[in-house]
């Protein structure tokens, strides 16, 4: 759709190739202000679904996090608190940590003020911005 769209193709002509109503493709377009998305990709530092999955296996089959992180080529730190961030040695799953930190890098990011709930931290957050 994106490159029917940027080769100048109307919204009918894009529609009818994809079976779809030119409707649906407006829709579609201005809800990026008609330029395609970034696609999103992983930073290298980022640990990866494979790296998860090997993480998961050794918390299965009894090895420390040092022996882990050093099958893996990382510091025992990022492997630690990569553990630890979702659910520790005996609730760790690979595949929903790896949802999870897909997931928090998205952006935007709603504030913290916007979560946060107490008339307090409002009162806070008011006072230290006047």
């Amino acid at each position: 759709m994106w490159r029917r769209w940027k080769a100048g193709e109307s919204l009918h002509e894009i529609g009818r190739a994809l079976g779809k109503d030119h409707g649906s493709i407006q829709f579609l377009l201005s809800q990026h202000g008609g330029i395609a998305p970034a696609i999103h990709h992983r930073s290298q530092g980022t640990l990866t679904l494979a790296e998860r999955e090997d993480i998961s296996r050794g918390i299965a089959s009894g090895s420390s996090i040092r022996e882990i992180a050093r099958g893996l080529q990382r510091a025992a730190s990022t492997v630690s608190r990569e553990v630890a961030r979702n659910g520790g040695r005996p609730l760790y799953r690979a595949s929903e940590a790896d949802h999870k930190a897909w997931e928090s890098a998205l952006r935007p990011k709603v504030s913290r003020s916007a979560v946060q709930s107490t008339d307090s931290f409002r009162k806070a957050v008011a006072l230290a911005t006047c």
